[in-house]
């Protein structure tokens, strides 16, 4: 193909579809005179075949906004590269003010430069004329990042404005890409608004989208940018479902997003949105929702509370990050152990069952039940199943019964003392879940089926003002969400005071997702009437998940899966190659038909089928079907196969039932009998698992009772296959999932095997580490009134040393027989004296130290001077950390290692007038 032919046929095409008018010349202007300059273009070195730029784009004041520089599709886009930058010089020149943009183009790869500022990037499409306006107003307007004010209403915390700074940073450096890994609770979401706030004002972003991977968390960034940029127009609003282009703000999950980009209805711009945020960056965002990240032409920003040292090297690359360096990192360890704490900390009770150990047989089955099974006609010896296979292959009643108990007798309580504080229990099904919740309902009638919920993605009355994941929020009950997959992740709730893991968790990442649901703490201006008080919270650990990660630290490497897509299409063009060896039309021309019916299926506005574009062309032009060869086959499983990975929008359950049939068929054709015995009881049980009382599914009750005959099996040909395929498939979405093996279920009276306590007292009582506390702190209330020295502890009189004495004899001979040493491992304070506990069991005062109080000092300092670099950040907190450990810093401790490690002249080099005479005199008021 030509230039000419190019530009005709795909580039102008292309222009049309962003927008721009090839016919009007106060838009667009065809083959436009560049003057050139021997000072800038000189023919003798550079060797154009003319001085005509192929396009240009102009702007509202008639002014060059864009040159494009076009090559015939053949060629290497990049041909055009210097050519066009020495356009958008010259042009410069003849017209003055701002350089214009610089595309070059061979058809179908694009590459856009904004010359001076980034690099050039490969893009899907050209912007349109509002793009190349907002591009040229934020190019000549933004400002100079270093002294931009960040909102510490917003984000004011020292890590947070640490976060900022380093990707502002790394802005001025001219890096597009950046990854903050941030505990769960640390406040990543505020973090980036203020962030996003920051790049509004100083004109660096316009629109911006934040991605999240789940409805829930989409409501949840929504209220978060609602409460912290209320006057930023937002999209979507409540129950708005079209897609909006006059906002500022975007949320959505990966799915709406993709299908906005490939609907052509919507024609969204790649050039669109300034900056996006991606939520959670994890493994999933590497499958067909990539796309979305590689499809907008952007600054991209990832979120993930994920370990550094377990994030996987695609993340790492995709944001840059080739030295496997974050742009910034604040552990759970380093929020935990700031003084005051920004999470809560949590205590662990492990709990196991005598069947999860022992597992459920003769020898561990009670006489009476035991007795109950022979009444009942069963063979108690038939029994015999692992631990491991609870709620699995066996459900046993008596096991959750005893879980929920256990719960309820541990769990941290409201101040009544007897409700559950905010709890999840995570299960392993959800089937598990609904067990769980009725066994709730059997224990505690006096709750009325409130007390404890099943909150799962599949239930339309979990969402919503007013749903059940709404009320747990934001109402007194239900106090307990029984969830499987929804809860694990995202979800924001700080009253949180109990996690139960009534599941074995395998995956490090999702496991302190999960644990990350409890860290969160109380804001004070936001109390809810049934959590006044959160000092840490409670992870009762039933499958002893927490030993497991200390064996095997970074948990089961997941199993890469090939996609359901790219796997059915596969076994077609397998049975294809089958179909030409065996020269048997009467397979091989449907089978034909099939392969091409998929191919057809291809988003061609996807953007992995426009890089591969070619090669689709090459398989829909009929010749390349005319005579198949072993070449053309390797062609499809090769280099067509994969883009399969583009198809989402299909009923997954039917394509799974059809990739079976095909299985089955190709062994059937191969004559392999035991694995087409083994594929048609599975096939058969999945028919069977048909509901007939619907009345979709009976209007097939003929076939389906056909398809559970020996006589259809032995009597199986292709058309009959097509038949499951076309009739059975779509009424998949009926079944429950295929019934393999029904668990088997009983009611076995269970009990605790093991159980994780505190030892006290002189007979080595037992108790976990809250309960304890919980009984200490009732004591010595209990002993205000009847002792002496503690009413003077109360009214603040001086005590002596003797009546303190005495005070401690006391409380160590009487139950809970409370000693110093016991106090301050359950407060987990190693240095407090008796009395400091005393006063903050009374309430007296909080229990603050040393290190407390600097690192409060240099909080309020840092929140007060938001300006200051990510240098300057550094040298505070290693400052603040100098001070905590050796007491006191003088002057010319500031100029001498360590400081002299961030910069040669210590505090000289980083800091002067009124911000460096500031630390001095805060040194000297906390450490002189």
């Amino acid at each position: 193909m030509s230039e000419k032919t190019t530009r005709k046929e795909i580039i102008d095409i292309n222009l049309q579809h962003a927008g721009w008018n090839i016919s009007d010349r106060t838009q667009v202007i065809e083959e436009f005179l560049v003057k050139v300059s021997d000072q800038i273009l000189k023919e003798d070195t550079l060797s154009y075949s003319n001085t005509f730029s192929d396009y240009v784009l102009l702007g509202k004041d008639g002014r060059i906004l864009a040159v494009i520089e076009a090559k015939k599709s053949s060629s290497d886009a990049a041909l055009g590269q210097e050519q066009a930058k020495q356009y958008c010089y010259q042009i410069q020149k003849q017209q003055g003010g701002e350089l214009p943009f610089c595309f070059y183009t061979s058809g179908h790869d694009i590459f856009f430069w904004n010359i001076g500022n980034y690099p050039p990037k490969k893009v899907y499409g050209f912007p349109t004329y509002d793009d190349l306006e907002r591009y040229a107003y934020l190019r000549k307007y933004r400002k100079n990042l270093s002294q931009e004010f960040i909102n510490s209403k917003i984000a004011g915390r020292e890590y947070q404005i640490r976060a900022i700074r380093s990707v502002m940073e790394s802005l001025e450096r001219k890096k597009t890409k950046f990854l903050l890994v941030m505990a769960t609770g640390t406040g990543k979401t505020r973090t980036v608004i203020a962030l996003i706030d920051a790049l509004m004002r100083a004109g660096w972003a316009e629109k911006v989208l934040f991605l999240v991977d789940r409805i829930a968390l989409q409501a949840q960034a929504l209220d978060n940018f609602k409460e912290h940029l209320p006057n930023e127009p937002r999209w979507p609003q409540y129950k708005e479902t079209d897609f909006a282009t006059d906002r500022r703000i975007y949320v959505s999950t990966y799915p709406t997003i993709l299908n906005v980009i490939r609907n052509e209805k919507h024609n969204l711009s790649s050039h669109f949105f300034d900056l996006i945020i991606v939520d959670e960056s994890h493994r999933s965002i590497y499958n067909t929702y990539q796309e979305v990240l590689q499809y907008f032409n952007t600054l991209t920003v990832g979120l993930t509370a994920t370990p550094t040292d377990v994030i996987d090297h695609n993340t790492f690359e995709l944001f840059d990050c080739e030295d496997g360096l974050p742009t910034f990192v604040y552990s759970y360890e380093e929020a935990v152990n700031h003084v005051p704490p920004y999470l809560s900390d949590f205590q662990v009770m492990k709990i196991k069952t005598k069947f999860q150990v022992e597992g459920i047989n003769k020898r561990t089955i009670s006489l009476e039940d035991q007795k109950k099974l022979i009444l009942e006609g069963k063979e108690v010896a038939e029994i015999n199943f692992e631990g491991t296979e609870l709620e699995r292959n066996v459900i046993n009643k008596g096991t959750n019964t005893l879980i929920v108990r256990e719960f309820m007798e541990e769990c941290i309580k409201d101040d009544s003392g007897v409700l559950p504080g905010k709890t999840i229990f995570f299960c392993i099904s959800k089937a598990h879940t609904r067990r769980i919740e009725k066994i709730f309902n059997q224990l505690y009638p006096e709750y009325a089926g409130e007390l404890a919920k099943v909150i799962v993605s599949d239930d339309s009355r979990v969402y919503g003002k007013g749903g059940l994941l709404d009320q747990f929020k934001n109402q007194d009950f239900p106090r307990v969400a029984i969830s499987v997959d929804m809860l694990d992740t995202g979800i924001d709730v700080r009253e949180i005071t109990n996690l139960v893991f009534a599941k074995p968790v395998y995956s490090y990442t999702k496991f302190w997702q999960m644990i990350g649901r409890g860290t969160r703490l109380l804001e004070p201006t936001k109390m809810k009437p049934w959590c006044f008080k959160k000092d840490s919270f409670l992870v009762l650990d039933c499958w002893d998940n927490f030993e497991y990660f200390k064996l095997n630290p970074k948990g089961k490497n997941p199993s890469s899966q090939i996609p359901l897509p790219i796997r059915l299409f596969g076994l077609y063009v397998e049975k294809l190659e089958l179909a030409m060896e065996l020269t048997d039309a009467e397979v091989y021309e449907p089978t034909l038909k099939k392969v091409k019916g998929l191919i057809e299926q291809l988003p061609l506005s996807s953007i992995v089928i426009r890089d591969a574009i070619t090669l689709v062309k090459q398989v829909n032009d009929e010749s390349f079907w005319d005579a198949l060869q072993s070449e053309s086959i390797s062609f499809l499983q090769v280099q067509i196969k994969p883009l399969f990975r583009t198809i989402s929008a299909v009923d997954f359950k039917a394509m799974r039932f059809e990739k079976v049939l095909i299985e089955l068929s190709l062994a059937h054709l191969t004559k392999d009998e035991a694995k087409f015995e083994a594929l048609k009881l599975a096939i058969v049980e999945e028919i069977a698992d048909l509901p007939l009382s619907v009345n979709t599914v009976a209007k097939h009750r003929d076939l389906i009772l056909q398809a559970k005959t020996d006589y259809f099996w032995n009597t199986l040909s292709e058309e009959k296959i097509g038949l499951l395929i076309q009739s059975l498939g779509p009424l998949m979405v009926y079944c429950n999932g295929t019934t393999l093996m029904t668990p088997s279920e009983y009611n076995f009276k269970d009990e605790l095997f093991e159980k994780e306590n505190v030892v006290f007292g002189p007979q080595n009582e037992g108790l976990s580490i809250q309960r304890y506390k919980e009984m200490a702190e009732a004591k010595v209330k209990l002993l205000l009134y009847n002792l002496p020295v503690l009413q003077k502890i109360k009214n603040g009189e001086t005590t002596t040393d003797v009546e303190l004495e005495e005070l401690s004899w006391l409380l160590s001979h009487e139950s809970p027989y409370i000693t110093v040493d016991l106090l301050r491992r359950v407060y987990k304070n190693k240095n407090a004296a008796l009395i400091q506990f005393i006063k903050h069991i009374l309430g007296i005062e909080v229990l603050e130290d040393f290190p407390r109080i600097i690192t409060k000092a240099f909080d309020d300092f840092i929140a007060k001077h938001t300006d200051l670099s990510g240098k300057q950040l550094d040298f505070l907190r290693l400052l603040q950390t100098y001070i905590i450990e050796k007491g006191k810093a003088d002057r010319k401790d500031l100029i001498s290692a360590p400081f002299t490690r961030i910069h040669p002249n210590g505090i000289r080099g980083l800091f002067d007038g009124k911000v460096l005479n500031e630390i001095l005199e805060l040194i000297h008021v906390l450490a002189a």
